[in-house]
């Protein structure tokens, strides 16, 4: 399995795989632009401006017009509004497996946060790869012997308690205790990992905690 990260993280997130996939779209267009000819179909996770970038996306169906998006319901009319048409969408159900043929079947499954969330279970050219981001747990999920696993690692527990302690000491917004509510800790990845992984599987931590003075998420 090959796979190019071009961004993860509150920047912006898009990970292409095997050429064919495009997970999340939430960067510029120069940044996707070399994968564009190759793709086959784009997974969308959430609303959120760092996964879903609607100049991008709008661009994007516009320019491959025989290219297919798969969401959940809840990006449905997101993506109608951006022009894409309703026949190039592929909605799925949590946890129901999609099989495209040609080596590649697609199943999401719901993920907690802020907004309606899913990641991804996918098997691609005989491999399989787990991707899961922007989630406080992975409780119930599994994916054994996986062959890649893309799952997000903001932070470590007790460097973030600190920062909350610090900032709440000196009367201090501490947007951290949002990130508790939103964000998959190391630990929470790590041990995701270890119950699930086997000998020869990869792993790779995503959306890492990058420190802002802001209130926003």
């Amino acid at each position: 399995m090959t796979y190019n990260i071009i961004s993860t993280g509150s920047k912006g997130n898009a990970v292409v795989i095997n050429s064919r996939l495009l997970i999340d779209c939430g960067v510029n267009y120069k940044q996707i632009s070399p994968h564009v000819g190759s793709l086959q179909l784009v997974l969308l996770t959430h609303e959120h401006g760092d996964h879903f970038y609607p100049s991008t996306i709008k661009r994007l169906a516009k320019e491959r017009p025989t290219l297919r998006f798969g969401c959940c319901k809840w990006l449905v009319k997101l993506l109608v509004e951006l022009g894409v048409p309703k026949w190039r969408i592929d909605i799925y159900t949590p946890d129901f497996v999609n099989d495209y043929g040609n080596g590649l079947k697609i199943q999401a499954f719901m993920l907690s946060h802020n907004v309606p969330n899913c990641g991804y279970k996918i098997l691609i050219d005989g491999e399989r790869l787990i991707y899961a981001t922007d989630t406080n747990n992975l409780l119930g999920i599994t994916a054994p012997n996986y062959d890649l696993y893309m799952i997000e690692a903001n932070y470590e527990d007790e460097e973030i308690m600190e920062r909350i302690r610090a900032k709440e000491e000196a009367g201090l917004y501490a947007y951290e205790r949002k990130v508790l509510k939103n964000h998959l800790s190391k630990k929470k990845a790590d041990d995701f990992i270890a119950a699930n992984a086997g000998a020869n599987s990869e792993f790779i931590y995503m959306h890492g905690h990058i420190e802002r003075n802001d209130k926003n998420e």
